[in-house]
């Protein structure tokens, strides 16, 4: 949606134009935003829940329809990879919580600390009134003179989430859809945007959609 996921579309089409995969083209694109620390609604970077907690929704799938994906994940810089690991070396579609970190960490991730100076700086300023408002995240970035690092609205950087669609030299589509969902969202909220059939899906013979915005709004 916004100009600076254009680097996302590079990294993904540096392996399409080489004849690649599309499953592997779209998990490149995504894992820009997702290492991104002035990215606040994707991955590093990205607000933190009402307990100053990063959590991260990921998901993926390929032109088969196989697919995986992982929900309110912490600790862990590429969920999208774990999404993929759980498509393809479990026998289940989603992994939650301390379940998706466990299996991370048996696939050798290693922990970090994803929650930047910045989004602790506003995370503390909203928590002065504690109201779970998106209109509010504008002036609480006025407050903490976070200087917008795009040029999109102040107001999407609440709700915002990288979906990712390609189709590679054999016809094949993929997809992917990363986010760390709703700032100072409520403990284990989950969005749109790692559910299949709501924040993806992908269907060779007709197309493939991602969605963004405001998750609750997307299931419905």
């Amino acid at each position: 949606t916004w100009a600076p996921n254009m680097k996302a579309n590079k990294a993904a089409w540096e392996i399409l134009s080489k004849g690649g995969y599309s499953l592997d083209a779209v998990e490149a694109g995504v894992m820009i935003p997702e290492a991104d620390p002035n990215d606040v609604s994707v991955g590093y970077g990205g607000y933190p829940d009402r307990d100053g907690k990063v959590t991260l929704d990921s998901c993926i799938m390929n032109e088969k329809g196989q697919c995986g994906a992982v929900m309110a994940i912490e600790h862990i810089m590429h969920p999208i990879k774990v999404a993929r690991l759980v498509m393809e070396k479990t026998p289940h579609v989603q992994l939650v919580g301390e379940g998706a970190l466990q299996f991370a960490l048996t696939e050798g991730f290693k922990k970090e600390n994803l929650l930047t100076p910045e989004s602790e700086k506003a995370w503390k300023e909203w928590l002065k009134t504690s109201k779970y408002d998106p209109m509010t995240i504008p002036k609480i970035l006025e407050k903490t003179n976070q200087q917008e690092p795009y040029p999109w609205p102040v107001a999407a950087l609440n709700h915002d989430t990288i979906g990712m669609i390609a189709m590679d030299v054999n016809g094949n589509i993929s997809g992917a859809c990363t986010t760390s969902g709703m700032a100072f969202k409520m403990r284990g909220r989950v969005g749109d945007s790692p559910i299949i059939g709501a924040g993806l899906f992908v269907d060779n013979e007709i197309g493939a959609a991602s969605a963004t915005g405001v998750g609750e709004e997307v299931v419905k």
